[in-house]
């Protein structure tokens, strides 16, 4: 399977959850190209972002194994970059946002 790169956003909004969060993203820790958590106490929150790289299957159990922990919100989205023979798709993935 062709590898993509994406962007995962995980909304804690339950501490408890925390500890089963980061046994999962020790498990699918291959995916992980980085990592970066900002707590947001005065909302009551904690916000983790992490940049990966992996297939649509395992970056797909990876999110859907985490939004189904109780109090915690993800969302993620691939970039239509493919990974080929020479690392690049034919648009290049340089859509505008």
């Amino acid at each position: 399977m062709e590898k993509r790169i994406g962007v995962v956003a995980i909304l804690i909004t339950d501490p408890s959850a925390v500890p089963r969060l980061n046994d999962l993203l020790h498990e699918y820790g291959h995916l992980v190209l980085g990592r970066q958590g900002l707590p947001l106490r005065e909302k009551g929150v904690h916000v983790i972002s992490l940049i990966v790289e992996g297939n649509t299957d395992d970056i797909g159990a990876l999110t859907g194994k985490a939004g189904k922990l109780s109090g915690v919100l993800v969302k993620s989205v691939l970039t239509a970059f493919r990974e080929g023979g020479d690392g690049r798709t034919g648009d290049e993935g340089t859509r505008a946002c």
